[in-house]
């Protein structure tokens, strides 16, 4: 047996990013702030995008550790097929209570998004089967989209992420896709919103026809894109006309709400993202959600499931064919509603929505009138994007190889800002934007910190591509 020579101190022995190299360590932190340990230097960093999405109480909630002690008291492990448990319960209540009355009447709690828009598209199956329609296999969703890293959210996925795992991804003749819903980028300069709506809707109508409604199981789409699109609000009557679409030709109407849910970008002080464009006759059948459920201080995720879905499976088999070994887990499901709780109790979801779009407005503000590489700043309460161009008036993007997300992403960091770079918002492969998902606890002068150095940043980042004959 070969004993593998000790690693020099700045490789890895994780399997995940730069095989070879640490990523920057976090030693700790408090509220929006992060000290990191990169290359022997530490330092304090503002977290503005909080892992993926994920971080709504911010770093060291001191009034999260009894909740995580009481709840590690409380539970060490049920198989939720055979035994049941109270938090998981109690969570789903929560949610249910906390949305529009009569909109959802079951929630299944997982570890991840990818887990939970898995059981999403499973748990419609089988609604297909239960209610005697089991032609009904094809999901429609959007290009350039993302749903998660397991190979059945791939399948259901339109982006760079895919592209690798193709050859073994779901038959792509059952995972349709119709448009982006993207009105920066596709909007055309002779089109109202409402004429670019109808557009989108009457492609998608094809689709359905094209295919046999009769053979469609579903529609699915993120409410607030994220790391796909980067946070493309819908235009007004976009989300209504699928759900009207969803009603005509008898579909499940699915929304993910992985990165956007929880109380990010929620205008009521609840949960859902959707009632900012939805009216709760209107509302999804199931919705995935994630992220901020926990506030990463435990791995959780769900499933909601709508009345109509709930009631099929009572009237047939009234079960769930197969579970997950740490689905609805005690100690995960009761942290993560004392987190809710207390971002309830605290008024958090109304502060991010207040102070996030504050956040947007001031980056508008700084960018958008200067000569700098931002063509477009995005977003709804805490969550947000810029995206860059080498051209505002064209929207030209930058060549691939440039890089642009990622290189916004490492000036950020330099300037003690985190944020997340990314590339292939325009068609799956090209475009570049950041990602800006901030705790719910931030302050207005939080706000202006975040801006400051991110404004900071986009004009060095200018300054440099300018320099190298790029921009």
């Amino acid at each position: 047996m070969t004993v593998e020579a000790v690693k020099p101190e700045n490789e890895s022995y994780v399997f995940q990013g730069t095989i070879n190299k640490k990523a920057p360590m976090v030693l700790g932190g408090k509220g929006i702030r992060m000290t990191v340990e990169k290359d022997g230097k530490v330092s304090e960093v503002i977290d503005a995008v909080t892992g993926a999405a994920v971080g709504a109480l911010g770093w060291g909630d001191e009034e999260i550790l009894p909740i995580i002690e009481e709840a590690a008291r409380n539970h060490t492990y049920t198989f939720p097929s055979l035994i049941g448990n109270k938090p998981s319960e109690d969570l789903a209540k929560f949610y249910i209570d906390h949305s529009p009355e009569g909109v959802f009447s079951a929630a299944l709690w997982c570890c991840s998004g990818s887990e939970s828009n898995e059981n999403a598209m499973k748990i419609i199956r089988q609604y297909q089967i239960e209610r005697g329609c089991p032609e009904k296999t094809k999901i429609i969703s959007r290009a350039t989209s993302y749903h998660g890293f397991t190979l059945g959210a791939l399948s259901i996925s339109n982006c760079f992420r895919a592209d690798m795992f193709k050859d073994i991804l779901i038959d792509q003749e059952k995972c349709l896709k119709m448009p982006p819903c993207y009105p920066y980028r596709f909007q055309k300069k002779d089109e109202t919103e409402a004429q670019y709506v109808q557009r989108l809707l009457d492609d998608l109508e094809k689709i359905i026809i094209d295919n046999d409604p009769k053979t469609v199981s579903c529609v699915v789409v993120e409410t607030l894109p994220g790391s796909s699109l980067g946070t493309a609000p819908p235009p007004k009557g976009y989300l209504p006309g699928l759900r009207a679409l969803c009603n005509k030709y008898d579909l499940i109407f699915m929304l993910d709400e992985v990165m956007c849910g929880t109380g990010r970008s929620n205008p009521n002080g609840k949960l859902n993202c959707w009632e900012n464009f939805l009216e709760p006759k209107d509302a999804p059948d199931i919705q995935t959600v994630g992220k901020t459920l926990g506030s990463g201080y435990v791995t959780i995720a769900g499933v909601l499931v709508g009345p109509k879905i709930r009631d099929a499976y009572i009237k047939g088999s009234n079960s769930v064919f197969g579970s997950h070994t740490y689905a609805s887990h005690g100690f995960n499901c009761a942290v993560a509603l004392g987190v809710q709780k207390k971002i309830m109790r605290d008024g958090l979801t109304s502060n991010i929505f207040k102070m996030g779009n504050l956040m947007g407005q001031k980056l508008e503000d700084a960018l958008l009138k200067e000569d700098n590489i931002v063509g477009d700043v995005r977003g709804i309460g805490g969550f947000w994007s810029l995206e860059f161009v080498k051209d505002k008036v064209t929207k030209e993007l930058f060549p691939v190889e440039l890089d642009v997300g990622h290189r916004y992403q490492q000036v950020c960091y330099d300037n003690g800002l985190n944020v997340m770079g990314m590339q292939g918002n325009a068609d799956g492969i090209n475009g570049d934007i950041a990602l800006f998902a901030p705790s719910f606890v931030i302050t207005e002068a939080d706000v202006d910190e975040i801006v400051s150095r991110a404004v900071k940043s986009v004009n060095e980042l200018t300054a440099q591509l300018k320099a190298e004959g790029q921009w």
